[in-house]
């Protein structure tokens, strides 16, 4: 079952492609925009729109679907300390984190918008099929408690004495010691005592609240730090029955998506998390799959462990997550390129839900944030053609059984076959040479990445007249591909800097797959521009200047980019 783009969008629902200006191409088969998602989000992929804002989001809904994505994770909704006087950097003038420092369980912040909005980018995400998971934060508050709201206050009892743990602003130091792990400060993040009756009933207050506008399913911080119902706990008289209330008391409790960070370590309890939340995240496989990829050692026993023990594989996967990319920086031991090889491994297999962590807007191995700037979207690579390309198979191999091998038992390359319908090939080193055994069922495939080279399989045998060459994906399937319209595209030269010193600075424009592009500065009157057109950006009134891009392909699918220059 697949939910469908509204009848309104569909107006043109079954289209032929035609060439386009600036594309060089044409396509001769029929397309279609009907972008089909995963009726359930655990069979789909999500994308962590990581600090985008919700008009952002909301805007760029027909990217995201027509990037075969079935959900999009917002940051934390909550109202938080406003730090450094409201600054907007990513890390700098602001910071990314003070949405992860509630000081209310309200909906709306000066980082994402407001609950209008916030219930507009629901309606608009509903409108193509997409899910709605929110992160949201119950363990703790801001540190600067000061700022913590009275009615948060009067909920947890009436004094922020009572609002913590006993312990609540004890460092925590011994991971391994459960009780401790529970209820002491972590990360200097005061520790709320999440058993008391009348906090719970204030946060799922907020919990229905984010329901009743649209959200669809919930991740929950720090999870690992709100206890089990079995687990030691203060003699507060309270219970530790925070997960059942939250997994089976909330409205439309059935039918939402939820999920608990659980950083693997110590004494984490991933399976019994597992059991009283229903999934949880596997920090670990994130690891051996960056390490994977980046030592081009992806041997099936590296690559097919989620190194959770005996526990059900109900888990979110990453190839990495916003806590590994900003706070042990992993993110530099791959590049953006070896991200996309691990996203098409993980997204290709049957069990975990994939998630994208969409990196910051121009970031690189040598400028970890990039354009630096909080409500922005993130790079282009979430909507790669790669990463589309396996998102749409995940999706259409459902209840396939996996088989993992290396062909010719070559480590640097997989195979992840799905059942006899397709197949997803990871190439990590030298051009492979495609002469090997599948399970896949006899014909011809495409490869619906680059929609034209041919695979051919027989007896048991796939060959190719071509080799599969250094960090490459290849997907393959016949059965449930549709040809989907490719998105136009919209930005600025690779090359551009997002700060500027100058009263004036001269940006180049680019676009490809379209002929209405067009530029909009400052919230002013919309500007068509061809590819390598440019535009002065100029200090006016105020230090940063908003650039937003928009495009339709010939389909009318809209794109849509928000870029943003810093005068220093």
């Amino acid at each position: 079952m697949f939910k469908k783009l509204s009848a309104g969008i569909l107006s043109a629902l079954m289209v032929t492609a035609v060439a386009v200006s600036g594309t060089g191409c044409s396509q001769s088969q029929p397309v279609s925009i009907d972008y089909k998602t995963a009726d359930k989000v655990a069979d789909g992929a999500i994308l962590q729109a990581f600090c985008w804002n919700f008009n952002t989001i909301k805007e760029s809904m027909g990217d995201i679907a027509a990037a075969g994505y079935s959900a999009v994770q917002t940051s934390p909704i909550n109202e938080c300390l406003e730090g450094e006087n409201g600054g907007m950097d990513l890390y700098g003038d602001g910071k990314w984190y003070y949405h992860y420092q509630p000081t209310d369980f309200k909906i709306g912040n000066y980082q994402l918008g407001t609950r209008d909005e916030f219930k507009a980018m629901c309606d608009e995400a509903h409108k193509y099929g997409i899910k709605v998971i929110v992160d949201v934060i119950a363990n703790h508050t801001t540190p600067s408690t000061d700022e913590v709201s009275e009615d948060l206050i009067k909920a947890g009892g009436g004094s922020l004495e009572t609002l913590y743990h006993k312990e609540g602003r004890t460092p925590l130091n011994d991971f391994g010691d459960r009780l401790a792990c529970t209820t002491h400060e972590m990360g200097g993040l005061p520790d709320i005592n999440t058993e008391r009756p009348s906090f719970q009933k204030y946060f799922f207050n907020y919990i229905n609240d984010c329901i009743a506008c649209g959200a669809d399913g919930f991740r929950y911080d720090t999870a690992k730090h709100i206890g089990l119902s079995d687990d030691p706990k203060e003699d507060d008289g309270f219970k530790n029955n925070f997960w059942e209330k939250a997994t089976k008391e909330v409205d439309n409790a059935e039918n939402l998506f939820i999920y608990g960070e659980v950083l693997q370590g110590d004494n984490d309890r991933l399976a019994d998390y597992i059991k009283e939340i229903g999934r949880t995240t596997s920090s670990t496989y994130g690891g051996k799959i960056r390490s994977g990829i980046a030592s081009g050692n992806i041997d099936t026993a590296v690559v097919s462990d989620y190194w959770i023990g005996n526990a059900d594989p109900n888990i979110v996967t990453w190839v990495e997550s916003h806590d590994n990319y900003i706070n042990d920086c992993t993110y530099n031991n791959i590049d953006s390129e070896q991200v996309i090889l691990g996203w098409a491994i993980i997204t290709a297999r049957k069990d975990g839900t994939p998630l994208f962590f969409d990196r910051p807007y121009n970031s690189s191995i040598d400028n970890s944030w990039g354009m630096n700037r909080i409500g922005t979207q993130g790079d282009d690579m979430y909507k790669d053609n790669r990463v589309s390309a396996v998102n749409f198979f995940r999706t259409a191999m459902k209840g396939e059984d996996e088989n993992l091998v290396n062909p010719n038992l070559d480590s640097t390359a997989l195979m992840i076959e799905r059942g006899t319908k397709g197949a997803v090939i990871v190439n990590t080193n030298d051009a492979l040479k495609v002469d090997f055994e599948t399970n896949l069922a006899d014909g011809t495939y495409v490869d619906r990445v680059d929609r034209k080279t041919e695979y051919k399989v027989k007896n048991g045998k796939i060959t190719c007249d071509t080799d599969i060459p250094e960090n490459s994906v290849v997907v393959l399937y016949n059965e449930g591909y549709t040809e989907y319209a490719r998105p136009a595209s919209v930005g600025v030269d690779s090359k551009t800097e997002f700060t500027y010193s100058d009263d004036a600075y001269e940006v180049t424009l680019t676009c490809s797959n379209t002929d209405n592009a067009t530029y909009s500065l400052d919230g002013g009157k919309a500007v068509s521009y061809k590819d390598g057109d440019k535009v002065t950006i100029k200090h006016g009134d105020s230090d940063v200047s908003k650039l937003e891009l928009r495009a339709e392909n010939a389909e009318g699918v809209k794109t849509y980019e928000r870029l943003e220059f810093t005068y220093i």
